[in-house]
Parts: C-alpha cells; sequence; structure tokens
C-alpha cells in the first residue's frame, strides 16, 4: 500500500549553520558528538528508525556534519550528494520522532564546550540549524 507522504511547508532550510565549526572544532571531536548521538539514540523510543550498526551509523552522520560545517566533502566521497529528505522518506518521521531525535541531540550538546571544543559562540546557531533541518526531514502527518 502506497503511503501519503507529508511535505512540511517553507521547503528546506535556507541557511547551515557556520562553516566555521569545523576548524574550531576538528574532525575528531565531531565524530566523537555522532557517536554520543548515537549511543543516546540507541536508547531512545525511537531506535528503530536507525541501523542495526548503530556505530557505522553514527560515522555516515558524522561524515556529513564534517561537511555540513565547514570541512571536507566526507559524505558526498563516500556516499554520493546527501539529498537527506529523499534519504530518509523510507522511514515514516512524524513531529513526535522528530522531537526525540533533537531531545537526543540536546542532551549531547550539554557541555558541548567541554566535551568536544564546541565553539560556544556558534552553539545557538548550530541548535537553530537542527531544528531547521530536522523539521524538513518530517514525512508524516
Amino acid at each position: 500500500m502506497e503511503r501519503d507522504i507529508y511535505t512540511p511547508p517553507g521547503g528546506p532550510p535556507q541557511s547551515g549553520p557556520s562553516r566555521e565549526i569545523y576548524a574550531l572544532m576538528g574532525e575528531e571531536n565531531i565524530f566523537k558528538m555522532l557517536l554520543d548521538l548515537y549511543r543516546e539514540l540507541e536508547k531512545s523510543p525511537i531506535r528503530s528508525l536507525f541501523p542495526s550498526d548503530m556505530e557505522e551509523a553514527s560515522k555516515k552522520s558524522a561524515k556529513f556534519f564534517v561537511q555540513v560545517l565547514g570541512g571536507p566533502p566526507l559524505y558526498v566521497i563516500d556516499h554520493g550528494p546527501p539529498r537527506m529528505r529523499a534519504r530518509h522518506l523510507p522511514f515514516e518521521i512524524d513531529e513526535k520522532a522528530r522531537q526525540e531525535w533533537l531531545k537526543c541531540f540536546e542532551r549531547v550538546l550539554e557541555n558541548a564546550e567541554t566535551k568536544y571544543n564546541f565553539p560556544p559562540q556558534h552553539l545557538q546557531g548550530f541548535k537553530d540549524f537542527l531544528r531547521d533541518f530536522s523539521a524538513w526531514m518530517v514525512n508524516k502527518a
């Protein structure tokens, strides 16, 4: 049976986080931050939306974030164009799942300046990006 695909109003996010973050934070810290996110997601009610190998999934996601935060195009090199909405369409993502994902990321970002050397001047902009980006991934009303 064909499912109805919800499209959020307003389209994809028009701006990303600061591209200075990569240089200030470093690749290793981005990978660590995403590994911690996937460890949070593993304990969450939305665990079933993710692959069985959460560590491998975290690396794929980290490659995307390295690129978005101003680093080399690791994601494109290994996986092709991001097309994140299209890649997420096979998974039914509703607002409740989005909010859970954001809560997990919020927990990971607590003390991010210390844990990941996240530049504090860019933290709110990054959170704003996560809010807007995750809204675009919602595909079920």
